[in-house]
């Protein structure tokens, strides 16, 4: 029966791809080798002003026209907007320092002129110039968009819940997956069509000729370690420095493997993200009931799982300090820890969220002050979000071709993972509606010929990013020195003073350490100070 209403659904819909712009249409060629970009124009990049906020005052801004199509050099463009932040030390500058905040679809300029001042060393910050741009379709370059308003696209992510749970959930997700696949490849077909990761990897090579740099220094995040990768299949001799650090494994996110599960479950999300819950309600137990307020209720983990257990049926209202009130529902619940997985130093707020709710939410109508963990998840969904924007992997990696069944697939993720595994295997249906892709994009093979040593990072348990990506990942390069950070969290930014150390290290003066090398973090989950407001970015893989 669940099978013969979601096949009505598609149908009824199906008529909606006859809007789909003609690129989507027309016969795709074969994938575009133009890795050259030597004999390109350079585009010339003139700074100014970021605008009249005083907190953007250190940075200077300059957006450049890039081809749309690398096959067609010459034909339209594409507007890349870019932000930097000068050398401290003029005298002894070594060159610009390229960064990747992750994604798909993170904005290279919101990072920089955020964290920029804080995320590197004094003495990378005096010898580089700190760069960020917007990829291709991204915030400020010109963006990819699925509706007319702002207001109109957040209309329809706000009517989601974060993953379905019931049949009827899911029959609802699945017709919200149709008319987003649909109205997204209408709106932008043709900036979608070239959005592909290959594509962002030129452009970044004409920036690096811009700013005048014979060989690219780059630091990538979580997604920007497959935009590294790429980088380097497509320019193997142009790298003097890459820093990648919560590895995305190629293959997995490409299906070159031939994996053809949801794009959500071959990134191993659920994995990661259930064995690293699994590791904080461990430390809230080690730290016990004077550090950990779920610790006061019992065995944590029991603790959480009869909640989740009640919050399927009988969910929680939450007042807000606004005056407001919020639902947690069982998805909510899930994916508020999910999101405080990346940072240890959340994970207080969580559990205090998580024994508030357990101890006084067991009626729908009690209502609760809510919890810091609560009110950040609060926060963070309000912000605006472009579902375009995030769609990247749906126009360069193979969709399953069973959008029906994505019910199973969260089912067999679930019993994986318990939670998370359902959680991320929604992520990319979506995807199986969008009739575009960017025939330029690059899916393999991964190895490749990078003579300079390169430093990979793998944090032991990273929710989004999973450590058992780490060695594969750092197979694919002649010489990797593979960084291990022990401890919890997505990516080292503002975890440890030891990464930072070795990083600085690389970048300066290109020493990488040893193969197997280890670092700790300062601080260790429930310590007190550990729940200190953070520094942090968005570089969840969506």
């Amino acid at each position: 029966m669940r099978e013969k209403v979601l096949k009505g659904l598609v149908a009824a819909t199906a008529a909606a791809a006859l809007v789909v712009p003609s690129v989507a249409q027309a016969a795709p060629p074969a994938a575009s080798t133009a890795a050259n970009t030597e004999q390109l124009v350079v585009p010339k990049i003139n700074w100014g002003s970021c605008g009249a906020e005083p907190g953007l005052k250190p940075f200077q801004c300059a957006t450049v026209e890039v081809p749309t199509d690398y096959d067609h050099p010459r034909g339209p463009t594409t507007t890349i907007a870019l932000t930097r932040l000068p050398a401290s030390d003029p005298a002894h500058r070594i060159g610009t320092l390229f960064t990747n905040p992750g994604g798909p679809g993170g904005p290279g300029v919101d990072f920089v002129q955020q964290v920029g001042q804080y995320a590197y060393t004094p003495q990378v910050r005096a010898q580089f110039d700190i760069l960020g741009f917007d990829p291709r379709g991204v915030g400020k370059s010109d963006p990819a968009t699925c509706f007319r308003t702002e207001a109109e696209e957040q209309a329809v992510l706000n009517t989601q819940p974060a993953f379905p749970y019931t049949r009827a959930e899911e029959r609802a997700y699945t017709a919200w997956s149709v008319k987003v696949g649909l109205t997204c490849a209408a709106t932008s077909g043709d900036k979608l069509a070239h959005m592909s990761t290959a594509n962002v990897a030129r452009d970044m090579d004409l920036l690096r000729q811009s700013v005048g740099d014979d060989k690219l220094s780059y630091v990538g995040y979580s997604y920007g370690t497959y935009l590294g990768a790429t980088y380097a299949k497509l320019f193997p001799t142009k790298i003097r420095a890459l820093v990648l650090d919560g590895t995305l494994n190629p293959p997995w996110y490409s299906g070159s493997d031939g994996d053809r599960r949801p794009v959500g479950v071959r990134f191993r999300q659920g994995d990661g993200a259930a064995a690293a819950f699994a590791q904080f309600k461990a430390e809230c137990k080690k730290a016990g009931p004077d550090k950990c307020s779920l610790a006061r209720l019992g065995d944590p983990s029991t603790v959480v799982e009869n909640l989740f257990e009640r919050l399927k049926t009988s969910p929680a209202v939450v007042t807000l300090p606004d005056g407001s009130t919020t639902t947690v529902t069982y998805q909510i619940a899930v994916a508020v820890g999910f999101e405080n997985m990346y940072d240890p130093a959340g994970w207080s707020a969580l559990a205090d969220m998580y024994s508030q709710i357990a101890v006084r939410g067991k009626s729908k109508a009690m209502r609760l002050k809510a919890p810091a963990a609560l009110v950040e998840w609060s926060k963070h969904k309000e912000e605006y979000s472009s579902l375009a924007q995030g769609m990247q992997p749906c126009i360069e990696t193979p969709p399953t071709g069973r959008p029906l069944a994505y019910p199973a697939y969260a089912d067999a993720a679930d019993q994986a993972a318990p939670h998370f595994g359902r959680l991320r295997a929604w992520l990319g249906q979506p995807c199986e509606f969008v009739p575009i892709r960017d025939t330029d994009a690059f899916k393999g093979p991964w190895p490749n010929k990078v003579k300079e040593p390169v430093l990979v990072i793998g944090t032991r348990y990273d929710p989004a990013t999973p450590y058992e990506a780490t060695r594969p990942y750092s197979d694919l390069y002649p010489d990797a020195r593979m960084l291990t950070i022990e401890g919890y969290g997505h990516t080292t930014l503002f975890k440890s003073t030891c990464a930072d150390a070795r990083i600085t290290e690389y970048l300066t003066q290109l020493k990488a350490p040893a193969d197997g090398s280890t670092c700790q973090q300062d601080r260790k989950p429930f310590d007190p100070g550990s729940a200190a407001k953070k520094l942090t970015q968005e570089v969840v893989v969506h």
